[in-house]
């Protein structure tokens, strides 16, 4: 991928101020739903909580679960929500 395609892509993220802290969000992002790399460590690297950066991700409508594919299933069956 091109540095200008990346830069634009990046710049529509509205979370982050700076150009290079939106290309780590999206970098981070990827490795962490391709489960590449853990929560603690994006967590780290972005200079934020867990329990913030998980913030971010509800507010951005990212669903992230520590739970395999399976077990999520399994929770939504057991525990249907009312929405």
């Amino acid at each position: 991928m091109n540095q200008e395609l990346t830069q634009a892509i990046a710049s529509e993220v509205q979370v982050f101020h700076g150009i290079e802290q939106k290309e780590n969000f999206l970098f981070l992002l990827g490795a962490l739903l391709a489960k590449a790399i853990s929560l603690q460590k994006v967590a780290e690297v972005m200079q934020l909580e867990p329990a913030e950066f998980l913030k971010i991700l509800d507010l951005m409508g990212i669903e992230f679960s520590y739970l395999a594919e399976e077990d999520v299933a399994l929770e939504k069956s057991a525990y249907p929500s009312d929405r």
